[in-house]
């Protein structure tokens, strides 16, 4: 059964200051019972009992109610890859008839490459709210070019949890880059600036590919093992890294990030879709985790359904976490999609055998959050983690009739009728609006910021369609 006991606190149980009553909450524990007609009690930013609702309004006289009744409550989502700068301005503008890297290079860098300070805590803020509103709850950003506190202070706006960095590479010739030991001295400036006590945090973020130095890859694992945090960088989403790792070290990708020692639970791989044998067993050996972003695969053309082995490393038991990527590249933080492209492609391949609609729902909640490193924290309605709460009106036509939880969360297409989110136990969506910031407001900035963004970075916009106004129109 589900855990009733209030969590223990300094003379007796914590008080709760809200109930979510009478809804159906899908808790992700163990046994991944759902509780029907439950209450959630929330206090101090953890879940203190989840109960039936007399029971704990007995318990909890005076605490506020949010009612669910007629409603799933889950997990808050977890999006362990997700770019917040540059691109949420540009946001569906990159062609889809172009490789990914002319989409990177000549479309991502000259972006960066223009950005205030302003644009980047604007273009943090928008993603934090709209994940918010389709039930992301944590949002990892992989790094930013040059402003990570203005990322960070972004995030706190809307009242998101997160991670942020600011990338590293030191390879020359690429704008942005510097020498090892200047790359990872603004590393730990960033990470020094957001105290891990905090609802945003920060961790080593490079790039990766084949733009970091052997001198960088050790350096940032040394500097999060000394700062006692996370790191991330990319790889291998398509077969170019394979490529270029074959002529600096005549290895594979993983197999030379193993010789150096870098591997491990600490890090976050980004990708790692295209893998040979010896690097799966390297990944699954060290306990390395991958964010699979599979709407950036299917936007960018990279070959996810000829090479991803990412089911055989759920199968193996590996750390799986979903991700959404950019907004160029799968273009909606929306992580119950990218779930559900997850499954798509798996049951429409030979090989490992399916992903189903529960293991997958997984990969976005409790999975998710231990690939992170944050299991014991996030994930599922338990009694001491975190309150981070999402509640899904099932009023809506899509969950008519209702039918299996796990599908219908998976396949149903339910992001969108996201009602309330708690965020640490704070209210940070009710009746599907952001309660930290104004929308209408973010909307309104963003659209002078983009234009001047697009104008400073010399981008024009190619539209399929001609736009003409109406007194021209015949």
């Amino acid at each position: 059964m589900t855990d009733r006991t209030p969590a223990p606190g300094a003379g007796g149980a914590p008080a709760a200051e809200l109930l979510v009553t009478g809804g159906d909450v899908v808790t992700m524990s163990a046994t991944r019972e759902v509780v029907t007609g439950a209450a959630v009690a929330v206090g101090s930013g953890q879940i203190l009992a989840v109960g039936e609702p007399g029971e704990l309004r007995a318990r909890f006289p005076g605490a506020a109610e949010l009612d669910a009744r007629g409603c799933v409550v889950i997990p808050g989502l977890v999006n362990a890859h997700q770019h917040t700068t540059a691109s949420p301005l540009a946001r569906s503008m990159t062609p889809d008839d172009i490789d990914s890297q002319s989409a990177i290079f000549d479309w991502t860098v000259p972006l960066h490459a223009h950005v205030s300070g302003d644009d980047d805590e604007l273009s943090a803020t928008l993603t934090a709210a709209e994940s918010l509103l389709r039930g992301v709850t944590t949002v990892l950003d992989p790094g930013t070019v040059a402003h990570p506190d203005r990322v960070a202070a972004g995030f706190a706006a809307a009242g998101i949890r997160g991670r942020v960095g600011r990338w590293g590479w030191d390879v020359p010739g690429v704008a942005h880059s510097a020498p090892a030991p200047e790359s990872l001295a603004l590393q730990e400036q960033a990470i020094r600036a957001l105290p891990p006590s905090e609802l945003v945090t920060g961790w080593v973020t490079l790039v990766g590919h084949d733009l970091a130095s052997d001198e960088l890859f050790a350096g940032a694992a040394e500097l999060a093992e000394r700062l006692d945090v996370p790191m991330t960088w990319h790889m291998s989403p398509q077969h170019n890294d394979a490529e270029a790792y074959a002529k600096r070290s005549g290895l594979r990708p993983v197999e030379h990030l193993r010789r150096l020692g870098v591997l491990g639970p600490r890090l976050l791989l980004g990708h790692a879709v295209w893998l040979d044998d010896t690097e799966l067993d390297a990944i699954l050996d060290s306990g390395t985790a991958v964010a699979s972003c599979p709407a950036a695969y299917l936007r960018l053309g990279q070959g996810y359904t000829r090479a991803a082995r990412h089911t055989e490393l759920v199968r193996r038991g590996g750390r799986l976490a979903r991700g959404c990527d950019a907004h160029n590249a799968g273009d909606v933080p929306d992580v119950l999609a990218a779930a559900r492209l997850l499954a798509a492609f798996e049951s429409d391949r030979d090989g490992a055998g399916r992903l189903r609609a529960d293991e997958v729902f997984a990969l976005a909640t409790i999975d998710g959050a231990r690939a992170i490193g944050m299991g014991d924290q996030l994930g599922s309605i338990e009694v001491g983690k975190a309150a981070d709460l999402v509640v899904l009106d099932t009023r809506n036509i899509g969950w008519t009739p209702r039918g299996d939880l796990a599908l219908q969360l998976v396949w149903g297409a339910v992001s969108g009728t996201v009602r309330d989110v708690l965020v640490d136990g704070r209210m940070v969506v009710r009746d599907r609006r952001v309660t930290g910031v104004d929308v209408d407001e973010l909307r309104a900035e963003a659209a002078d910021r983009s234009a001047a963004l697009l104008r400073r970075a010399g981008i024009e916009v190619p539209h399929r369609w001609p736009i003409v106004q109406m007194e021209e129109h015949a």
